[in-house]
């Protein structure tokens, strides 16, 4: 299953691809790890020596890999992505530009709704109770008319961190720093999906502004975006138990990518984000060339909460990475 992500950010490093795989070495030459590119989510850049050719970046995205490229402060800040990931894509982007408002407006509302109703899980988790917003997300109207989004998001963010008072817009917050940094990895997934479903991510639902590229996979990302809090949350428990300090390290890092690959509980199946990001693609996809096909995004679960770390198989550190081939 395509289910790695790539985060090269501790140290300098060249990429080649041979015989179907991405070999990582030091800049002297000496072999680092070798991964199939089949089983590639997304590679991330952010170690700013970091070698990479337009041959490699070429082969990357015939096998569907998206490439993220990060700031002095490893901030995702650019991204590429194939175009040609499904034979079915003229037909689908055809139906993407003749969908109607009113179909626009019902498949934002499923959208909104899964977002209000993964917010109350994990607000259950960390509290035991939801706070009402599983019984707000039932009154998303088609369109969300009366912004119940916005409502809900008023009440989830204090929630969620009760210790400090918490705005999702202080850039001085670490925390928010920890939230986009996921968020962009998530986003990188997304549009991923959507490109491999045969969608444009380009053609939005309900985002619009002339300064984003991706308005899909921003409406797309919405319902998962929880996954990432979530994480966030407990990273900033576990470094106020043991007196650190939060910051985007290393670690930050390994538990938001964990987010992307620990497996969370769907109609009584254990999936990956990522396998649901890509089931959702799909069923959207369905949706916009058949009207008649009903859009659902399915409740998913944590169903791990301790350890995150633990259970993160998918990070690459290249100072301590081992040969796979």
């Amino acid at each position: 299953m395509t289910n790695r992500i790539l985060d090269f950010s501790q140290s300098a490093c060249r990429l080649r691809v041979r015989n179907g795989c991405l070999d990582v070495e030091s800049p002297e030459g000496t072999a680092l790890a070798t991964i199939a590119l089949m089983d590639i989510e997304s590679v991330i850049l952010a170690h700013p020596q970091i070698s990479i050719t337009q041959s490699v970046l070429g082969q990357l995205s015939a096998f569907g890999i998206a490439v993220v490229c990060c700031d002095e402060r490893h901030r995702p800040v650019g991204m590429m992505l194939p175009l040609e990931a499904n034979q079915g894509q003229r037909a689908r982007f055809q139906a993407q530009i003749g969908l109607t408002a009113p179909r626009k407006k019902r498949l934002w509302q499923s959208i909104v709704q899964a977002k209000i109703e993964a917010q109350a899980r994990v607000l259950e988790e960390f509290g035991g109770v939801d706070y009402g917003l599983s019984a707000m997300a039932r009154r998303v109207g088609s369109g969300d008319p009366s912004n119940l989004e916005a409502q809900a998001a008023r009440r989830y963010w204090p929630l969620l961190f009760p210790e400090e008072k918490f705005r999702r817009r202080d850039e001085e917050d670490v925390r928010n720093h920890i939230l986009n940094y996921g968020y962009a990895v998530l986003r990188a997934a997304v549009t991923r999906s959507l490109c491999g479903a045969g969608l444009h991510p380009s053609i939005e639902l309900h985002h619009r502004s002339p300064y984003n590229t991706y308005p899909l996979a921003d409406d797309v990302m919405e319902p998962f975006r929880p996954a990432i809090d979530r994480v966030v949350r407990l990273e900033a428990d576990g470094r106020l138990t043991a007196g650190a300090a939060l910051t985007l390290d290393s670690a930050a890092k390994k538990n938001v990518i964990a987010a992307m690959t620990l497996r969370y509980r769907v109609v009584g199946e254990l999936r990956t984000m990522l396998d649901m990001i890509t089931r959702n693609c799909q069923a959207l996809a369905a949706s916009i060339v058949d009207k008649n096909v009903i859009y659902s995004i399915p409740e998913w679960r944590a169903e791990l909460r301790k350890d995150v770390t633990r259970a993160v198989q998918d990070y690459v550190d290249v100072r301590n990475v081992r040969s796979t081939g």
